[in-house]
């Protein structure tokens, strides 16, 4: 914020049912970034949920395996 080079991105996990935000994160888009997301869902959504996203290859390194599900953007599944 404040130079171009600086740049943040706004991260929300959004419940696909209601479309509630369930958690969220503010910074760059690196690893620790989405390892922030994660930490940022309730632990019933990090126990039970799956979370799909873009094939962005850090949301794969920290999200496990059970509970994470690449999908492509048509889906309408990371919106």
């Amino acid at each position: 914020m404040g130079h171009k080079s600086n740049k943040q991105w706004v991260w929300l996990a959004l419940d696909i049912e209601t479309r509630e935000i369930i958690g969220v994160h503010v910074g760059d888009r690196s690893e620790q970034g989405a390892r922030a997301l994660w930490a940022s869902l309730p632990g019933v959504y990090r126990q039970c949920a799956v979370a799909y996203t873009d094939f962005w290859r850090a949301y794969g390194l920290i999200f496990p395996e059970k509970r994470h599900q690449a999908v492509g953007k048509e889906t309408g599944r990371t919106s």
